[in-house]
């Protein structure tokens, strides 16, 4: 006891310091259960999901802040040695603004989910962000940490200045890949939810843009990784650009003997029909035809549809195909099978 504090202490005297640690945190245990419950109830009433989500990051952390504030009062209140004092001290420093730089980690990743969910996709949600956000906020937080114990930050900041030459040769392929995260999000030409297809044939829903590669959902449900310094080089066709609506192309034959208006009609018909009825069709879109060959055994030519995104194409022309082999029966056009006439010749032995 004499190794901790300066002189001799009683049992009487450790019922104040004791008092005020529990008393920390049994407050620390109402605030909790009371405060933030009213608040989260009455963002619930007001439909603020997002605002409620912000709240709960403060969960555990009031506890432990007044928590803090006892053990701080009951240090001041007891005679410790220097040393201890000093170590409390810093230890309730560290421990304080470690935690302050947690919740506003949190509290800045969630309001920036928040804020890009208010934007409508003015803002991409994307991992990068997030990273450098909380990155940036550690950073500080520790800066903050020194500065308080009184470790001078100056030549440390000098020190990195000079090893970030080294880490960055070290990392190069790292920063490549990060930079070209940042320049494809700043581009907004990719976000993600947005359905692509690179030049080597690769297509899928983007999921995610990490401080390291780009992940891309496939309709067959598997994951693929690019990394970020690649996707930013590479020819890559956006179906969500400008808009999500896209054209359908359905390529139709019929025989040399078909009435062509009146395919064009009954073609129409049934493409007016599906539109309207389809769905991910759009029902206000009229649809039109194009002949364009005169081939070996029929008369082709090209059906435009439209389809609300990407993936309503395959159900839109699965229903169109099917309807219009339907119709054709009905109307006595002809779909004709491939022909081809072989001629021999005789030979005379």
């Amino acid at each position: 006891m004499t190794n901790i504090f300066q002189g001799s202490i009683s049992m009487s005297d450790l019922i104040l310091p004791l008092s005020l640690i529990i008393g920390g945190l049994a407050f620390g245990l109402i605030i909790e259960m009371l405060v933030l419950k009213k608040l989260r109830g009455f963002f619930e009433k007001l439909h603020w999901v997002e605002t409620n989500k912000l709240i709960s990051n403060l969960r555990g952390m009031v506890i432990l802040w007044f928590l803090l504030g006892g053990v701080f009062s009951a240090a001041v209140s007891l005679p410790l040695d220097k040393k201890i004092d000093r170590l409390v001290g810093a230890l309730l420093i560290i421990l304080f603004v470690g935690s302050i730089t947690i919740v506003l980690s949190r509290f800045s990743t969630g309001f920036f989910n928040f804020y890009t969910k208010r934007t409508n996709g003015a803002v991409p949600t994307v991992s990068i962000f997030k990273h450098i956000i909380k990155l940036t906020i550690f950073i500080i937080g520790i800066l903050i940490i020194l500065q308080v114990l009184g470790i001078p930050i100056t030549p440390i900041i000098t020190a990195l200045g000079v090893g970030g030459i080294a880490v960055a040769l070290a990392l190069q392929e790292t920063l490549s890949n990060m930079f070209a995260g940042i320049q494809i999000i700043a581009a907004k030409q990719i976000k993600p939810g947005d359905y692509i297809k690179l030049s080597g044939n690769e297509s899928g829903y983007v999921q995610d843009i990490t401080w390291r590669n780009t992940t891309i959902k496939t309709l067959p449900n598997n994951i693929i990784i690019i990394p970020n310094s690649k996707m930013a080089t590479t020819i890559v066709t956006n179906f969500y650009q400008p808009d999500t609506g896209m054209a359908v192309l359905v390529q139709v034959g019929v025989s040399y003997e078909s009435d062509l208006k009146k395919v064009e009609k009954v073609t129409m018909e049934v493409g007016k029909e599906v539109m309207k009825e389809v769905q991910g069709g759009v029902p206000e879109f009229d649809p039109f035809t194009r002949y364009h060959t005169f081939n070996d055994f029929s008369i082709n030519f090209t059906v435009i549809l439209r389809a609300k995104e990407f993936v309503d194409k395959y159900l839109v022309t699965h229903e169109f195909i099917k309807r219009l082999h339907e119709r054709y029966k009905k109307e006595g056009i002809v779909i004709p099978f491939p022909i081809r006439t072989v001629y021999m010749p005789d030979k005379k032995a």
